[in-house]
């Protein structure tokens, strides 16, 4: 049985400080032996993670389109920033991986489409983020979930961790897959764990791409 965190940032994002080396320390000691690194703008992170973790690894990437955040999954090849959302949705396709929404009724960081948009969308998408332990508001989960049940999407949750003490706060709990198939199959027999983050923790993220930004 896997026990997995599908929403986690390395220092290869501009707003995270945390090694791959201290990522795996954190997930040995919760027991987190799953994860998705999800990167913004890059995976390199993420493959470099899949060479030196003991445990599965997902290649992901959080896409900033001018409409928001799309997460691609399974990914070969990193996919640039800035482009639509259409773009983003076919470059994801065009390597076959997975169409994930992140957040996507935070009020600070969801994907700000319209009604009619979103549900064009829906059709395209292949699992959705229910829970995000970094939004401190409820009704974004409450939104995602019924989204997820309108859609018969299987849900996913993260930490969104930018700092180690972050991972763990929100798994999975769900039979283990080979394949892209197997992993929609498992993540609807799965058992969701949540708890929230600190607000303290946007700290860490801030402070980070201060660093970023002077070079630091």
């Amino acid at each position: 049985m896997l026990r997995a965190d599908f929403h986690i940032h390395t220092c290869y994002s501009m707003d995270c400080n945390t090694s791959l080396e201290d990522i795996i320390d954190r997930c040995l000691k919760t027991k987190i032996n799953c994860i998705a690194i999800s990167d913004h703008g890059t995976i390199e992170g993420a493959l470099k993670m899949q060479s030196l973790a003991p445990f599965k690894v997902i290649v992901s990437e959080e896409i900033l389109t001018p409409h928001g955040e799309i997460m691609g999954i399974f990914l070969k090849e990193g996919i640039p920033s800035g482009i639509s959302v259409e773009e983003a949705v076919s470059q994801i396709k065009a390597q076959d991986g997975l169409i994930a929404l992140p957040h996507p009724f935070d009020p600070f960081r969801g994907l700000r489409l319209d009604n009619n948009r979103l549900e064009e969308l829906a059709e395209q998408i292949d699992v959705i983020e229910v829970f995000n332990a970094r939004s401190p508001l409820s009704r974004p989960a409450t939104r995602a979930r019924a989204f997820a049940s309108k859609y018969d999407l299987p849900g996913i949750v993260g930490s969104d961790a930018h700092s180690t003490g972050e991972i763990g706060y929100t798994y999975i709990e769900m039979p283990d897959f080979n394949d892209k198939a197997e992993f929609i199959q498992s993540l609807r027999k799965g058992k969701i764990y949540t708890r929230k983050s600190s607000y303290l923790v946007h700290l860490s993220s801030t402070w980070a791409k201060i660093k970023s930004r002077f070079g630091g």
